[in-house]
């Protein structure tokens, strides 16, 4: 048989492929290395890729093999140009030396000011140190807190004592007395990873100013322009809520504000603009990406910049002369999308959807017609080696697929501004409302197994939700939000806009089914069920399509993990300051603590707990708050929320604050309450009824916190003590009542007030947890609490080193800590147990 000879352009399309996918190798199995190599290991790897693309270019090779070799040569330039950047990276990381002292600097305001409850925050650019401060990264985050406890308007510009009068804008150089530290975040399984983010972004320092010495305002600056004029453009939207007022005057407040909120979001990029409850809103009827600056947005502005431009670029003949009209069209959509992109605030999302405009306009002005994986593929591998840690972003992933799917379905494959020049636009108007149905509900389904995968939910309302919100937001509120910048009123209008679009997410997200939530599967049963939904919506016949669904079936029915009988487990979140330790028995779960709020718009709840229980498909039957501060019980009213059946139980100071009236009923915990669960013996110890045990003291909410003793079936024990003190383990020692035991939730994360060494030697813990914020203002745990466990042969785990914490009765000798079951080579926090054993602070 004759072979049917490939055509050159083929050739040449078919050449580009092993490149193409060397890149997205070499990317993706860099970024998972837990540990970094040397340098010269990564520059030897460079070397040898360009040697091996040398070999190929210089010698005639069989097709076959020249296609593996440029693989190769392509996986490993990106991976040692990755790692080298990398190492490069950490270079910069900000020395353990310079951590929470006071350094003098000096240096620009770098980003637009956010609005916090109780401050300000912005991006600040370093020029010099004080003399004798060396290893300073250049790029740091820095707050400016307010007075303590005091909520600020955040609808308001703000003015700090310090700042002489003049509000704080981008460009402004300063000299500050700043206390800093390195990125810190939660890590938690399935969680979301802060300190990958501020890597990306540049940022190697988080702090605050001191107001003593008072900054000092050096000069204005003519730098940061742009993001002088975001500042001014959200400010401007911001001073439209008055107008807001005139016209719905019955409308509530904070209606107005959330609204508003949306506006600012969509402009410049302000996301902290929304309210949390509001996102939270948005994620359930699956349009959180609608509301700050989407790939979607961007897209959809390239298109409607190509369709402007080109439509006034056909009325004059001699400019089609000079430069035809699709070309301009092609040309202006991109430009026009980066400048939108860049206004902002040049997020990644933002930056991905500008490069692969640029990628598709770039083929389509060449004129190459290569079939749409060669096209998603090209703009992947450009991507990854611009940002190849994104590939740890559950945006990168979603944004990929979808515009995979678009492709797939779109024969014609065209760019924005072509589409645009076939036909009258008033008859494809139809045509435009059907394609935009079949793309919304294929895109649903694809990314409906991603989703599960990635959030452990899906949102079964958003298919509705999105086909409305999609053309209303993109068509209709954000251009009203960017006009703002030269008519002032139209702000008000994309917020009356944004009202009733509002009204009908609320009611969908108080249907019963709105959200479908799943405990995460292992790997392969994800990948089987993203290859169910990407077949589903394949042209193939019906059949097969029917019978490819059933490969999601082990992620679907995916069984939750549960303990043995008699047996538990503990679960201690990464939380930051404060308690939330998860308990877990064969057939039910309880919560003892909520974790912190963290400002008025955030809490450990929201952020943290919710999202852990959702991945996990944990459903709790109890809470147990074991006082009332607020690093105990932050996030307590939204887990309520969230599972409103949950029993709580909960010391006297919880059941008489005033705050957390919603958890009621509340029944009071007390000394000598027991039950058992699934052979797991559960026991109060503390506080005994009534307040003799007090000793004539004055109440304090720390001296009745809930001390909860857990035993196996086994004999293994647990101990978890809130915020007791001196006096109450004095107490409970003579009770009689105190053993040795497995594994203890220290009292008071480690303050020198708890922890006394009689505790310690009595009860000689196998594992001592500290549930303590990184270098947090309060000195938690003290050193001499921590040679304390130390010195009587415990294994003290310090949180911030750790990550979430999980210890199992059935295992006693094993601790896991998020932070090793894990590791990432930019974690600079990680500690092994064997130096907390040590004891390393």
């Amino acid at each position: 048989m004759n072979s049917v000879p490939t055509p050159p352009a083929e050739r040449v399309r078919l050449s580009w492929l092993a490149p193409l996918w060397g890149c997205v190798l070499g990317a993706s199995w860099q970024v998972t290395q837990p540990q970094l190599w040397r340098l010269s290991a990564y520059q030897l790897l460079l070397g040898l890729g360009l040697l091996i693309a040398l070999l190929v270019l210089r010698r005639r090779l069989r097709p076959w093999l020249s296609w593996w070799l440029l693989l190769a040569s392509a996986a490993c330039c990106v991976a040692g140009m990755t790692g080298w950047r990398a190492h490069d990276y950490l270079a910069q990381t900000l020395p353990k030396a310079l951590e929470t002292v006071d350094l003098v600097v000096e240096g620009r305001i770098a980003s637009m000011l956010q609005n916090t409850s109780n401050g300000q925050r912005w991006r600040f650019e370093v020029d010099q140190a004080a003399s004798g401060v060396e290893g300073l990264p250049p790029l740091m985050e820095l707050s400016w807190y307010g007075p303590y406890g005091k909520e600020l308007d955040a609808s308001q510009p703000l003015i700090p004592a310090w700042a002489q009068g003049q509000a704080l804008r981008p460009g402004q150089r300063w000299r500050f007395t700043v206390r800093i530290k390195r990125p810190h975040g939660a890590r938690n399984p399935h969680g979301f990873d802060y300190e990958l983010l501020a890597w990306e972004q540049g940022v190697q320092a988080t702090g605050y100013v001191r107001d003593q010495p008072a900054p000092q305002w050096l000069e204005q600056g003519a730098s940061y322009r742009l993001q002088r004029w975001r500042q001014w453009l959200r400010d401007r939207i911001r001073g439209q809520t008055s107008q807001l007022q005139q016209w719905f005057p019955a409308l509530e407040p904070q209606r107005q504000q959330a609204a508003m909120g949306v506006v600012a979001a969509l402009a410049v990029g302000d996301q902290q603009a929304i309210e949390r409850n509001d996102w939270a809103l948005f994620r359930q009827t699956g349009v959180s990406h609608l509301m700050s600056i989407s790939g979607l947005h961007i897209t959809m502005f390239a298109w409607l910049a190509a369709l402007l431009v080109g439509r006034l670029w056909r009325l004059s003949a001699t400019a089609c002369r000079w430069l035809p009209a699709p070309r301009v069209a092609l040309l202006a959509g991109v430009l026009l999308a980066a400048a939108y992109a860049m206004f902002s605030g040049w997020g990644l999302p933002a930056q991905r959807t500008v490069c692969m405009l640029a990628v598709v306009a770039a083929l389509q002005w060449l004129g190459v017609r290569w079939p749409w994986p060669c096209v998603w593929l090209l703009a992947l591998a450009v991507v990854l080696v611009a940002d190849p840690w994104a590939l740890w972003q559950a945006g990168f992933w979603l944004s990929f697929v979808a515009v995979g799917v678009l492709l797939a379905t779109d024969n014609r494959a065209a760019s924005p501004g072509e589409q645009s020049a076939e036909g009258g636009f008033s008859s494809k108007w139809a045509s435009k409302l059907a394609a935009l149905w079949r793309e919304q509900w294929l895109i649903s389904l694809a990314l409906a197994p991603l989703a599960l995968l990635l959030f452990g939910q899906v949102s079964i309302v958003g298919l509705l939700a999105n086909l409305i919100a999609i053309p209303w937001v993109t068509l209709v509120v954000t251009p009203l939000a960017l006009l703002a910048a030269l008519v002032p009123v139209a702000a008000a209008g994309a917020a009356a806009a944004m009202l009733p679009l509002m009204a009908l997410l609320q009611w969908l997200a108080q249907l019963p089914w709105a959200v479908w939530a799943l405990p995460q599967p292992a790997w392969w049963a994800s990948v089987l069920a993203i290859v169910a939904g990407l077949l589903l919506i394949a042209p193939l016949p019906w059949r097969l399509r029917l019978a490819s669904a059933g490969l999601a079936l082990p992620a679907l029915c995916w069984p939750v993990q549960w303990p043995q009988w008699g047996e538990f487990e503990l679960l201690a979140a990464d939380i930051g300051q404060g308690n939330a330790v998860v308990i877990s028995t064969a057939g039910r779960r309880m919560l003892y603590d909520a974790g912190p709020q963290y400002s008025r718009n955030s809490d450990a709840g929201e952020r943290v707990l919710l999202p852990l229980m959702a991945a996990q498909g944990l459903r709790l039957n109890a809470m147990l708050l074991s006082h009332r501060d607020l690093d105990h019980t932050g996030g307590a009213l939204a887990v309520k929320a969230a599972q409103p059946g949950l029993k709580v139980m909960g010391s006297s100071s919880v059941v008489d604050d005033a705050p957390l009236a919603a958890l009621a009923p509340v029944q009071l915990c007390t000394q000598g309450q027991r039950w058992q669960w699934e052979g797991v013996d559960f026991e109060v110890l503390h506080p005994p009824a009534g307040d003799a045990w007090l000793n004539g003291r004055k109440f304090k909410p720390n001296f009745a916190s809930c001390v909860l003793r857990i035993r196996s079936a086994s004999g293994r024990v647990a101990l978890l003590t809130g915020d007791i003190e001196a006096a109450q383990e004095q107490q409970l020692l003579q009770s009689g009542q105190m053993t040795a035991v497995d594994w203890l939730l220290v009292p008071h994360h480690g303050s020198k007030t708890s922890s006394t060494p009689a505790w310690v030697q009595s009860l000689r813990p196998r594992w001592a947890v500290v549930q303590a914020g990184y270098l947090n203002r309060f000195g938690h745990p003290v050193a001499e609490v921590s040679q304390r466990y130390v010195a009587a042969g415990t294994s003290l785990v310090l949180q911030d080193g750790c990550g979430a914490a999980l210890w199992s009765s059935a295992k006693p000798l094993d601790l896991q800590c998020e932070r090793q079951r894990q590791p990432r080579y930019w974690d600079v926090h990680a500690r092994p147990v064997k130096a907390m054993e040590s004891g390393t602070p």
